[in-house]
């Protein structure tokens, strides 16, 4: 395995939200809010196609409407719009992707990887809590609290375990680096 695209997780210029909401409670609104008061510097861009904002931040119908290619893509839309999703995100250039979405089968899997593959996007899940660099900033997640800056990283398999260890953290002052 190479570090490809690594870059554009870690350090991403720019984020796009595919399945961004303003629906008190849903999984695309708790994204939205994390990522819009993480203070990432770079700009965050909402799509949705229902919405002319997310959190008064100016939303895009669709990933074509982008106007700009994102490093980063946080999806969090049904299983079945997955490839197609991942497929439009790499045609556009887009290097590296979070898919919070769960559900997916072994089909829509195999879709997912073979849509990412000629780009070699990076991808982060499916069924995933989401990815946080708090020292950029980034809040790519439906966690409850946001850490602090640190200099631990944490990696787990388990979304339940990291929003404990996050809660955890919080409540001591410890901060991580992602």
């Amino acid at each position: 395995m190479t570090t490809r695209n690594l870059d554009a997780l870690f350090a991403p210029r720019s984020i796009a939200l595919i399945g961004a909401s303003n629906t008190p409670g849903s999984v695309g609104e708790a994204l939205a809010s994390n990522l819009l008061q993480g203070g990432f510097e770079g700009p965050i861009l909402p799509v949705n196609p229902r919405a002319s904002a997310i959190h008064s931040a100016l939303a895009y119908a669709t990933i074509a409407d982008l106007p700009q290619v994102p490093d980063l893509a946080v999806i969090a839309t049904p299983p079945a719009t997955i490839p197609s999703t991942i497929e439009a995100l790499a045609q556009r250039g887009c290097r590296a992707c979070v898919v919070i979405t769960a559900g997916l089968d072994a089909q829509a899997k195999a879709q997912m990887l073979t849509a990412s593959r000629p780009t070699l996007m990076r991808i982060l899940g499916p069924n995933c809590l989401g990815f946080l660099s708090p020292g950029r900033g980034i809040n790519a997640s439906f966690a409850r609290t946001s850490p602090q800056a640190g200099g631990l990283a944490l990696v787990s398999q388990s979304g339940a375990v990291a929003a404990a260890a996050i809660d955890w953290a919080c409540g001591r002052q410890i901060g991580f680096s992602h």
